[in-house]
Parts: C-alpha cells; sequence; structure tokens
C-alpha cells in the first residue's frame, strides 16, 4: 500500500463512520526519514476532523472512537498524530 491509498481509506473510513464537517489527513512521514527508527513500510500521518458530534465527547471517548475506527491501519502501517 502507498501513502495516497492509506490516506484514501483513512477518510473514507472516518468519513462512513462518523459525522464531520472536514477531515484533512496529512502525509508527514518526510519528518521521519533521518531517525534510525524509521521504517520504509510505516508511514506517519497527521489527521485533523472537525466534527460537532466529536466535541460532545470528552478527548479520550473521541480518540478511541478514532482508533477503534482504524484499528487495522493502526495495526499495520500507521504512526499517527492526533491533534
Amino acid at each position: 500500500m502507498n501513502i495516497n491509498q492509506l490516506i484514501e481509506i483513512v477518510k473514507n473510513k472516518l468519513q462512513n463512520n462518523i459525522v464531520c464537517d472536514n477531515i484533512e489527513v496529512e502525509d508527514k512521514t518526510f519528518l521521519h526519514k533521518n531517525h534510525t527508527s524509521h521504517d520504509k513500510n510505516k508511514f506517519h500521518i497527521k489527521i485533523v476532523i472537525t466534527s460537532d458530534y466529536l466535541k460532545k465527547k470528552n478527548k479520550i471517548q473521541s480518540t478511541k472512537e478514532i482508533y477503534n475506527i482504524l484499528k487495522d491501519e493502526l495495526k499495520y502501517t500507521l504512526n499517527t498524530n492526533f491533534n
């Protein structure tokens, strides 16, 4: 899987499972290329979600929900940074 496929999968899964006004998924892998632990088969993405639905939950609840939706991708291909 390449980063563009991953971004589409993440966007689609989130849009299909959370009521969102906006979802942005950015590739931030380049920030980690020189790290000794860098793995070319893993990606680092930044996800920004605008959602009244998630605002009604506390940060831990909303993060758990996002992680649950993306559990397969997290298991195999992602290092994530939720803001």
